[in-house]
């Protein structure tokens, strides 16, 4: 038995619903799923079948209907501040990268240390720190329409690290890079995550990059598969 199917849950889903219309839209039915300490979990399956609305709430972009989630002993039916919790514990990836255009690479990675302790300078020396890490210490001050795709992912990723969190949603990150990019930036980004033991919870339609995952969350229909999760 692995050191990891031994580790302690960060996270804990119990009969999670995510319901819109008056309940006539289920984007969550009933979703069971623990999250180990350290884990990569992909999650996949087709369009509409409610993995980046798994995200969301997890996240805590979305509230969801009913169910319960715990994140390392707190449940977040007891968070005060939603995006408090976001920014001291969860870092996240876009398939569009959501960079703001009118800011260098090195100004948006610092961008979500706003109102966070610590000084100016503390957060510039780490965000050049994470910067060089990704390869681009010659891009410090390029705005993101001269960076190259796979270049803005990297500063989206060392975005998502900025606040040192323990979880790392990522939601289709290599969805729009060519298939040399998409490989470059989850190597980079797998690789971080297991240097430095954080949890990686990303939602893919591409099979090469949940291969590469510690377990694969099948869903359908808003629920996840019986039998589907490897």
């Amino acid at each position: 038995m692995s050191a990891l199917s031994l580790s302690t849950p960060i996270l804990r889903i119990k009969a999670l619903n995510l319901h819109f219309d008056e309940g006539r839209i289920k984007a969550l039915n009933g979703v069971d799923l623990d999250v180990r300490e350290g884990e990569f979990v992909s999650i996949a399956g087709p369009s509409g079948s409610g993995k980046s609305s798994l995200l969301n709430v997890i996240g805590t972009l979305d509230a969801p209907t009913s169910g319960e989630l715990v994140f390392r002993d707190q449940p977040y039916s007891k968070i005060g501040d939603a995006s408090l919790f976001r920014r001291e514990n969860i870092g996240f990836i876009f398939q569009a990268f959501y960079l703001i255009p009118t800011l260098s690479a090195l100004d948006n990675v610092i961008v979500p240390t706003i109102g966070c302790d610590g000084t100016a300078d503390e957060y510039k020396a780490h965000a050049e720190a994470l910067l060089t890490q990704l390869g681009l210490r010659d891009r410090l001050h390029h705005f993101p329409g001269k960076l190259s795709g796979g270049e803005r992912q990297r500063v989206a990723i060392a975005r998502s690290l900025i606040n040192r969190p323990r979880m790392i949603l990522a939601d289709e990150p290599t969805g729009s890079l060519d298939s040399a990019n998409a490989a470059q930036v989850l190597d980079i980004l797998t690789g971080i995550v297991k240097e430095q033991g954080l949890t990686l919870i990303m939602v893919t339609h591409d099979a090469t990059v949940s291969a590469r995952s510690d377990r694969i969350i099948r869903m359908r229909d808003g629920k996840i598969e019986q039998g589907a999760s490897a």
